[in-house]
């Protein structure tokens, strides 16, 4: 699996160039919650060790968890306020303020991130969680 392949040289390349911290997005529907296509339905039912990987990385201090998604305005909002109720710490959402451009990128459009969770891209929320959280538990040493 591919994204266990980049959590593994993100860790390392965070490890070996001394950063602070690593920055992770998360798209939502079809990678960590279930979609239910119905514009303003915010139910969050959450792929199985999704929340628990989520859980688990919210309170390290070396990695920021931020939402990557195409929800409107008012349900980006809500998912906001019900992840926080879940005590997922999310920081940003499509955004990264943290990472200024600067030589190697322009990030005024495209957020800095090290790893990107989406199904679009390959992803299977279905599936894939229970290997990323013992990925996540095995560089924590769990």
């Amino acid at each position: 699996m591919c994204i266990l392949k980049a959590i593994d040289r993100e860790y390392k390349q965070m490890k070996d160039r001394e950063w602070d911290r690593i920055f992770l997005f998360f798209d939502l529907h079809g990678t960590l919650i279930k979609p239910n296509f119905e514009v303003g339905n915010t139910v969050v039912e959450y792929y199985p060790y999704a929340k628990e990987t989520l859980l688990f990385l919210s309170d390290k201090v070396n990695v920021d968890l931020n939402i990557y998604t195409c929800s409107h305005p008012e349900e980006i909002v809500e998912y906001e306020r019900l992840f926080r109720a879940d005590g997922i710490n999310f920081k940003y959402t499509n955004e990264n303020p943290d990472v200024k451009n600067n030589g190697y990128g322009n990030y005024d459009k495209k957020p800095y991130m090290n790893l990107l969770f989406e199904d679009k891209a390959g992803f299977d929320g279905e599936n894939d969680w229970l290997n990323v959280l013992n990925k996540f538990k095995e560089q924590y040493e769990y």
